[in-house]
């Protein structure tokens, strides 16, 4: 009878020590859950400090407040302690409105930029059509269409001067005559504000023993540089905005065959640079 007892008691003790052990293995999942939301909100409050922005950490704050204040998980797309989903809006809050205040914040300088640009690129067009407009009004009035050509050009407004009124032959000495056209042009670019450029031009013709110029390339060059002398010294104009160059006969504009193709490259072209391009 007592053994039949105490194998009762043995056996009542091992189920209720079977039971606890049963019951204490599911804590351990309490524990877990609370690390792997803490280290969540850990990572996330790096990534914000890692971006420094204060709108968006602001953002950020407000929206862990309201999370701990709804009592809501963190993760998109899973169920709460309360057993709701949360809303976008408790996810996101204000997320959007700070999306579309950066971008309103962006645009304005992209725009203003721009605008700035193609204003001062129509300024400069219409002031370069107006130097064309009135180059070809003075060619006009002064019966010069055979010794002035002027064109637009991407590169800007050139004015091609031919030698015949310029320089005699093999020579880079300014001819009386070509006074009266350099001062009409060195009006007209005195308040331009844009860079010109002087090129000489010659034909493929050899420099004869009686010239000052070893070869056309001198000749070309010493071209250029008496129109712009000309323009500093009996003009007055600022030498920043100017530059000159020769070419020799490396750029002819017509064929150097025939003796009218050789007299029009025997030139000097006047350039307004554009400044700005569209």
């Amino acid at each position: 009878m007592r053994q039949r007892n105490k194998r009762s008691r043995l056996i009542r003790t091992r189920q209720a020590r079977a039971s606890n052990s049963g019951a204490s293995h599911d804590r351990w999942m309490i524990t877990y859950a609370d690390l792997i939301t803490l280290l969540l909100i850990f990572f996330i409050m790096l990534y914000a400090m890692s971006r420094l922005d204060a709108n968006k950490y602001e953002d950020i704050t407000s929206s862990l407040q309201t999370t701990f204040q709804n009592s809501n998980h963190i993760l998109e797309g899973n169920k709460g302690i309360t057993g709701d989903k949360p809303s976008p809006e408790q996810q996101n809050p204000g997320g959007d409105a700070a999306q579309s205040n950066d971008n309103k914040n962006e645009n304005p300088e992209s725009e203003k930029t721009e605008s700035a640009h193609e204003v001062a690129f129509r300024a400069q067009e219409k002031e370069l059509q107006q130097l064309l407009s009135q180059i070809e009004g003075y060619i006009e009035d002064h019966n010069l269409t055979e010794l002035i050509f002027v064109e637009d050009k991407p590169q800007g407004i050139s004015i091609t001067l031919s030698e015949r009124f310029l320089f005699r032959s093999g020579n880079a000495r300014l001819m009386d005559g070509s006074s009266p056209v350099l001062h009409q042009l060195a009006s007209l670019f005195r308040d331009l504000g844009m860079n010109i450029s002087i090129e000489g031009h010659t034909d493929n013709m050899p420099i004869v023993n009686s010239s000052t110029y070893k070869d056309n390339w001198e000749l070309s060059g010493a071209r250029a540089l008496s129109v712009l002398r000309y323009f500093m010294d009996e003009e007055g104009l600022e030498s920043d905005h100017f530059q000159y160059a020769g070419y020799a006969d490396t750029r002819p504009a017509e064929d150097n065959s025939t003796k009218e193709g050789r007299q029009k490259n025997r030139r000097v072209e006047i350039t307004v640079l554009r400044q700005l391009q569209e």
